[in-house]
């Protein structure tokens, strides 16, 4: 079997088992924690996807959601900031 190919299959388990924390994370944090990991293995799998296909446009998709992953991360952790400091 191809490395590469490989790599895909294990980054796809990993992701699927992070979604877990997502889903089921006892708090805010845990959640938090689980979203950044998933994002971080799509943005691998795209990579790991162009270098199998050959295509260079899977790296401009993985760079514009990389920087909609950080934007969206920020966006939520600053609602999550705001809402713990209400009374």
């Amino acid at each position: 079997m191809d490395p590469v190919r490989f790599l895909i299959y294990v980054f796809s388990a990993t992701t699927a088992l992070s979604m877990v924390r997502v889903v089921l994370g006892p708090s805010v944090a845990d959640r938090m924690v689980g979203l950044t990991v998933v994002a971080s293995q799509v943005l691998g799998l795209l990579v790991l996807i162009a270098v199998d296909q050959g295509l260079t446009f899977y790296l401009d998709v993985a760079l514009v959601y990389d920087i909609f992953g950080f934007i969206g991360i920020l966006a939520i952790t600053r609602y999550v900031g705001n809402r713990e400091e209400q009374p």
